[in-house]
């Protein structure tokens, strides 16, 4: 025994163990079929493991998969040519990052774990009623947007907002959200939130209606009181659908409250948003 032992220890047996085989020892092509199941973020994680997940991360086939169908014409409507040096990683990370464009008025970006088209519209963007009379309308700066600004309502009789888009979208189903908040939200010092409400008023008496119409034919509509002051509530318009992805969508939309018995006020108007549908659920958390 003290004679295997001793041979243990010097390394005189320790070349006759078997070697097990371990996860640097997948060949990257195998890898790389397995990670192409899982979300971009999971991808990413892997590729820390070891050499092999991270040659693997980078294999075209993998992010040719996550990418929209019309990348291509999306990469085009946004940046211009893709650059010929870069692979399908490159593209999807670059599409990932929130782009600002048509005078910055609007972003789109990819989200990162679906790779599903979102498109932001800020309300500088929008074609708003009396936008041009500080005594009902002013833009105010706010860290609460992704425009870092917002339109502020004191007090108007005749409420109506509205706005369009065209752009590539991939085929899909899509819904359009108004973002507001009654109130006006700010800070104090130490970072303390505050909303003044001291112009809230008329949204409890009549409905607000929003409506879209797409340029193929397609029309939606709701309505519904404004409420819970202090909080940014997305209001959802309506659902479309795109078919053709390697045309660009022309969307329009409104909001009204146009009953002249009464005034209404104290409203922030931040963005105009359009995501896949299936992210609408994820909104009633934010």
């Amino acid at each position: 025994m003290g004679a295997g032992l001793s041979a243990l220890f010097t390394g005189g047996s320790l070349s006759q163990l078997p070697v097990r085989p371990s996860l640097g020892d997948l060949p990257e092509s195998c890898v790389a079929s397995i990670i192409g199941y899982l979300d971009p973020p999971e991808i990413c994680k892997f590729a820390t493991l070891n050499r092999a997940f991270r040659g693997a991360s980078w294999a075209d086939f993998v992010w040719e998969e996550k990418l929209p169908p019309n990348y291509r014409i999306l990469f085009g409507e946004v940046f211009g040519s893709v650059p010929v040096q870069w692979g399908k990683r490159d593209i999807y990370t670059r599409l990932c990052r929130p782009h600002t464009f048509d005078d910055g008025t609007k972003k789109v970006w990819l989200d990162k774990s679906t790779g599903g088209v979102c498109l932001s519209i800020s309300a500088r963007g929008l074609s708003i009623t009396g936008i041009d009379d500080r005594r009902y309308w002013n833009h105010i700066p706010t860290e609460e947007s992704r425009f870092s600004s917002v339109a502020y309502l004191q007090q108007i009789w005749w409420f109506e907002v509205a706005g369009e888009v065209e752009f590539p979208f991939p085929a899909g189903t899509y819904s359009l959200f108004f973002r507001l908040q009654l109130g006006r939200a700010s800070k104090r010092p130490f970072g303390r939130r505050i909303c003044n409400t001291e112009h809230v008023h008329g949204w409890d008496i009549k409905p607000v209606r929003f409506q879209l119409w797409t340029s193929d034919g397609q029309y939606a509509a709701s309505q519904c009181t404004l409420s819970d002051p202090g909080t940014w509530i997305h209001y959802h318009v309506g659902n479309f659908v795109v078919e053709n992805s390697s045309a660009p969508t022309k969307i329009k939309f409104s909001m009204t409250q146009i009953d002249c018995t009464h005034t209404k006020g104290g409203v922030c108007l931040d963005t105009v948003v359009i995501y896949p549908s299936k992210f609408r659920e994820r909104l009633k958390h934010f």
